[in-house]
């Protein structure tokens, strides 16, 4: 279960923000809490904000950091790491940059971080919660690691195989540590996807489709959105060359031929009903999913793999752009997979940035599941919730027309459009001057 997330120095983040999944006292919508131990956690959180204000660069940093932790055991000894710091500021820019992030494995709660530049780990940690009290089970400091030797030995002996650029829980993971195991594993399971570049996941979708178990559930969330059909069938073919695109450049497709060779190749078939001319169904016409169903259609379909994976294993999902390409009702529809207590026993947790509005008013969310983000005059983005904005001294209510409010620029985090027509006006009399 994902407790809270920390970014510090990275991309437009200058200080430290955090996106917490720690519910707050607010009432409304129960159905969007569950409950892990003593802690009462969200199953949801959308983020807001203006373009270039940061939403991307948050999922990204999530992302960012999961790509280190499973990275970290494949890469030599000269290799570097894919950050980059707050460049706006002369101190930041050659400062490293920070993660660190709570969760919950097995009923016991964790906290593991790092800060790193491009070439080095500078600091690493790892605490462990039983009860109240938090426990550290080993913290490096430059090339320093000190391990606890009663509450993490299989990090004894480790410190000296631990190479500049490799994280600590990874060298502990490689040999066989029980809890480096688990957190690996839980990082392992966790999804983050693109709203935009979404092709490549279309292979879980495939794989889950062929799951008795969940090709039900999957089946009928789609005949639920009404995208015009209800079942969608796989077809196995071999490769050929002649399938590649005829304006391919000539060693593209050589390369493609050569590396595909003997491999089979999917391509899923969308079953719509078919009607004579009186309007009788009389069978079924199949059409192929690239090629004549829309654009989202598709993403609906690439996603679905991962969203009923997260959902099957109780995990973590975090998704940049979610509602591209997509109706706001379908964008709600995905949402709501998370937010019911009917299609998320598991409790699974999804985190998502947003343009569409729609959901401050449809999506059913509570105050502590909204966030906004917003660049300051230095270049830096913040990260506040809902109900951590004040307005007139006290908290939003719960009765606010939050679509409203925020399209209004109440809670901030929107562009700001000046008057066009200083730029209309110029350039209409500039155009009646060349006209005369």
């Amino acid at each position: 279960m994902f407790l809270e997330f920390t970014v510090g120095n990275y991309l437009s983040f200058k200080e430290q923000v955090t996106l917490s999944l720690e519910a707050s006292s607010v009432s409304e919508y129960p159905e969007n809490t569950f409950s892990a131990g003593k802690h009462t956690l969200l199953k949801s959180a959308v983020v807001y904000g203006a373009n270039a204000s940061g939403k991307s660069n948050l999922m990204l940093a999530f992302m960012d950091m999961r790509r280190l932790v499973r990275d970290s055991a494949k890469m030599s000894s000269t290799d570097t790491f894919r950050v980059q710091p707050f460049l706006l500021n002369t101190y930041t820019a050659t400062a490293p940059c920070f993660f660190e992030i709570l969760f919950l494995v097995d009923g016991m709660r964790y906290r593991y971080g790092f800060e790193v530049s491009t070439t080095k780990v500078h600091a690493e940690w790892l605490y462990q919660v039983k009860v109240n009290a938090e426990k550290p089970l080993f913290i490096r400091d430059g090339e320093a690691i000190e391990v606890s030797a009663g509450k993490f030995p299989e990090g004894r002996g480790l410190e000296s195989k631990t190479r500049a650029n490799a994280l600590f829980l990874a060298v502990c993971d490689q040999f066989n540590g029980a809890i480096a195991q688990k957190i690996m594993k839980w990082f392992t399971y966790c999804n983050t996807l693109s709203g935009i570049d979404h092709e490549n996941y279309r292979a879980v979708t495939f794989r889950l489709l062929n799951d008795s178990g969940c090709r039900p559930a999957m089946i009928q969330f789609l005949q639920q959105l009404d995208l015009g059909f209800g079942e969608v069938q796989v077809q196995e073919e071999e490769f050929s060359p002649e399938k590649l695109p005829e304006n391919m450049p000539l060693a593209v497709r050589l390369r493609l031929t050569s590396e595909l060779k003997g491999l089979k190749l999917y391509r899923f078939k969308a079953m719509h009903d078919m009607f004579d001319a009186s309007g009788a169904l009389v069978g079924k016409a199949a059409f192929d999913l690239d090629e004549q169903e829309s654009a989202g259609t598709n993403k609906i379909f690439d996603l679905l793999g991962p969203i009923f994976d997260t959902l099957m294993r109780g995990m973590v999902l975090v998704v940049d752009e979610l509602d591209a390409k997509l109706h706001p009702l379908l964008t709600k529809a995905l949402v709501g997979l998370f937010n019911s207590v009917e299609t998320n026993p598991n409790n699974a947790q999804l985190v998502f940035a947003t343009h569409d509005t729609n959901l401050l008013t449809y999506g059913n969310f509570r105050r502590d599941q909204i966030y906004f983000v917003e660049k300051n005059k230095e270049g830096a983005t913040a990260l506040y919730s809902l109900v951590e904005y004040k307005e007139d001294g006290g908290t939003v209510r719960k009765d606010r027309s939050f679509e409203k409010d925020y399209i209004q620029g109440r809670y901030g985090a929107i562009p700001y459009l000046g008057d066009f027509s200083k730029i209309a006006t110029p350039w209409l009399e500039n155009k009646k001057s060349l006209t005369t």
